[in-house]
């Protein structure tokens, strides 16, 4: 999704690239959560908190693709992927978890990490590198909103507003940048659009079943393939920089990842 999403940086403005992940992803699964759950998903007991998850990821998602257009693709997921060492900082503010020596370790690596990718002080470091990064404050936060939000009264309700607030707002926004696109490029904004709604619909059924701790590692396979694409299909070099930080922040999730499951055993 990702993938695409940089490539129609070149073709597109980001708001309008935005506008197609959030109104195809809405239409999809609108329709599917009417077939399967008639209106319940227009109910749900914490409205309040299911707009402020909506807000965070629209905004997350902004910041993310107006770096697409400046910076690597590898580049900018490596750093989002703090999120999930910020999950372990957020959980002991906000939800009173406690947390020993070796996970302050690990995040304090993670921090080490994104500091190696966004490298600041460097003349030859793109400042755009900061928007993943506060990206990736915006997006532990939704991380802890989803978790707080599973379960089965609200997941129906959940899906639905993972989009459908930003829908509207952009779709109130986006005639004002408007440019037509060709018959292939508005095939790769659908196709965001559909690849978005069936990731979202993944994470959402994970977290019903698991913590947010618990799942993180599992995210991180989106840095690899990131990489594997950023090469690939969008000829971007991975940089030393990169390969150290994106191991220490991968090697310091996954250490959260291992404590957090030898605790509850």
């Amino acid at each position: 999704m990702d993938t695409f999403g940089k490539y129609l940086t070149g073709e597109l403005p980001v708001l309008e690239i935005v506008w197609a992940r959030y109104f195809f992803h809405a239409i999809l699964m609108t329709a599917w959560l009417a077939r399967t759950r008639g209106t319940s998903f227009l109910h749900s007991k914490r409205p309040g908190l299911q707009l402020a998850r909506g807000a965070a990821l629209l905004c997350a998602t902004t910041l993310m693709y107006v770096s697409f257009a400046h910076v690597p693709l590898a580049d900018a997921t490596a750093v989002q992927f703090f999120a999930p060492v910020l999950v372990t900082v957020l959980s002991v503010i906000f939800l009173g978890e406690r947390i020993g020596v070796p996970r302050i370790a690990a995040v304090l690596a993670g921090f080490v990490g994104v500091l190696l990718i966004v490298r600041p002080g460097f003349a030859d470091t793109s400042p755009y590198l900061l928007l993943p990064l506060l990206s990736a404050v915006i997006l532990s936060g939704y991380f802890l909103m989803t978790r707080a939000l599973s379960g089965p009264q609200e997941n129906a309700a959940t899906l639905f507003n993972t989009t459908a607030v930003g829908a509207v707002l952009l779709t109130i926004a986006v005639p004002f940048v408007w440019e037509t696109p060709t018959w292939p490029v508005f095939a790769m904004m659908v196709t965001i659009g559909t690849l978005g709604a069936l990731g979202h619909f993944c994470i959402v059924q994970g977290f019903a079943y698991a913590s947010a701790s618990a799942l993180s590692p599992f995210l991180y396979a989106q840095v690899f393939f990131a990489s594997i694409y950023s090469v690939t299909l969008l000829g971007d070099p991975l940089s030393w920089n990169f390969l150290a930080g994106a191991a220490i922040l991968i090697a310091s999730g996954l250490t959260i990842w291992w404590r957090e499951n030898r605790t509850r055993r």
